[in-house]
Order: structure tokens, then C-alpha cells, then sequence
């Protein structure tokens, strides 16, 4: 089981860290006494169940439990209040429970005893897409190994398209541009395909996209993506568009126009 812990008090974080750490067999901890520095952690990491301290600065931990909760739906939420009153925004967030400071041992071991995700229950990998400097996907926080680099490439250019079937043509097209025998390339763009509906099929993680005959797309509800969460988002997403965009490929350079005027069109907004 892996536990976000989150708490801005040193002698209650260490405290949490104990009771954590005896009670969870085989444990995967990560404490933190910030929101940004767990959040960050939790976008590259699959998180069980978050202990969250209800008054941490910059981020309250209500706010980050939202957050977590945009990460993965199912994430367990348990605020850490002083008060019984935010009991009823724990609610409003659908959080797993609530528990009073100065944690008492017998609270902690009920809330785990009693989590309205149960981690067995939900073993699905996490999927994410990095768009913004150079291209990786990632399963549970683990760069993705393909056989051969361009079939890294066609994932990359699949997200790009945002769901929409792009075509063998097409993906020639972005790939190799004008450079080779055509006969050729689509020999290799076989290969590639192989390549990635194996690894995929190791991974578990055949769903994330739809082959047609001739065509393929991304299924863009079963990955997480920071394009896709910026765009619906934008200023209220964690991730931000700094003018990079899958730096090692070529045919991306197209899309920073487009990237570029919707950062500016945010800048003018917040001017």
C-alpha cells in the first residue's frame, strides 16, 4: 500500500510516520510538510490512501485532496483536523474519513480498517502522458520501454492528435517526412505496430488505444496527460505550459503556435 502523508507539524508528522509504518505491512510512505512537493510525488506515483493535514500552507489539504482526487478518482482521503467542524467539507469531498489532532493510534488503525477504496480492490497501473519539454509515458511513475524508438514516437504523436484515428499515411507522413521508399516504411510501420500492441499487452494496458484497420488513436478518459488536463483546466491545472512541447520531435513544432496563443490569451485574462 502506498500512503501520502502530508502534515505541516514536525512532531505530529513524525508521530503519523510511526503508527504508519507499524500498523501497513510493507509500507510504501511518502511524507511530506508541503502540498506542492506531495503533489508533485503523487502525479509521478500511484497513491493508496493521503493523510492530509487540514491547515497546511499555500495549499490546504481539502484543496489538494481535490486535486488528488482530479489524479485518480479513488484515491482514500483522510483530512487531519483539530476541529470537528471540517468533518463536513471531508464529506463535501467525498473523502474516505476524518480524523481529530493529536492522531490517536485507535483512529488511524479504524480509518485504514475501514477505507471507502480498499486498495485490492482497485489494482488498475497508472497511465501518464508527458507532453511538456520532451515526450515520456509512464506506467506507476516508470518510463515505458519500447523495443524500438519510433514506436515511442507514435504514442507521442497519438496524444497529440487528441483521440482522433490518425491514419498509417499519416503517421508515415510525421515520422519520416519525405525520406525513404515508401514500400519500406510501411514495412517498418508494421513492425512498429507489433511492437507496441506487445508492449502494451505485458503491460496490461491494451485499452489506452483503439487499432482500426489502417488507423489508430489514443483513448484519451484512460490516461492521465498534462496537455489534456492544462487545456480543460488551464490555470487551474498543476501543470503549466512554459513554451516546451515534445522537444525531440520535429513534426511538434506545429502545435506551439497553438500552445503559445492559448498561454497568451491566459496571460492577457490574469493581466
Amino acid at each position: 500500500m502506498t500512503i501520502l502523508l502530508v502534515e505541516r507539524n514536525k512532531a505530529v508528522l513524525k508521530q503519523m510516520e510511526e503508527m504508519l509504518t507499524s500498523m501497513v505491512p510493507d509500507v510504501t510512505l511518502l511524507s511530506y510538510s508541503d502540498s506542492p512537493g506531495a503533489l508533485a510525488e503523487a502525479r509521478m506515483k500511484k497513491v493508496d490512501v493521503a493523510f492530509l493535514d487540514e491547515k497546511l500552507p499555500e495549499m490546504d489539504g481539502l484543496l489538494l485532496g481535490r486535486y488528488l482526487k482530479d489524479i485518480y478518482p479513488e484515491v482514500n482521503i483522510i483530512v487531519m483536523t483539530k476541529t470537528r467542524s471540517a468533518a463536513f467539507e471531508a464529506m463535501a469531498l467525498r473523502a474516505s474519513g476524518c480524523i481529530l489532532l493529536p492522531p490517536a493510534e485507535t483512529d488511524v488503525k479504524k480509518e485504514l480498517m475501514e477505507l471507502r477504496y480498499p486498495p485490492e480492490e482497485r489494482r488498475k497501473k497508472k497511465v501518464f502522458a508527458q507532453t511538456f519539454g520532451n515526450f515520456e509515458l509512464f506506467i506507476d511513475g516508470v518510463p515505458v520501454a519500447f523495443k524500438y524508438s519510433k514506436t515511442k514516437e507514435i504514442v507521442a504523436l497519438l496524444i497529440n492528435n487528441k483521440g482522433v484515428q490518425t491514419t498509417n499515411g499519416e503517421i508515415i507522413a510525421s515520422l519520416w517526412e519525405d525520406d525513404g521508399d515508401p514500400k519500406v516504411k510501411s514495412s517498418y510501420l508494421s513492425n512498429l505496430r507489433q511492437d507496441l500492441q506487445n508492449t502494451l499487452t505485458d503491460l496490461k494496458q491494451n485499452d489506452i488505444i483503439i487499432k482500426q484497420r489502417g488507423s489508430m488513436a489514443i483513448v484519451m478518459d484512460k490516461i492521465d496527460c498534462d496537455l489534456y488536463e492544462w487545456l480543460a483546466k488551464k490555470k487551474r491545472s498543476g501543470y503549466q505550459y512554459l513554451g516546451d512541447y515534445m522537444n525531440q520531435y520535429s513534426w511538434a513544432e506545429f502545435v506551439h503556435a497553438e500552445l503559445d496563443e492559448i498561454s497568451y490569451m491566459l496571460d492577457e485574462e490574469g493581466a
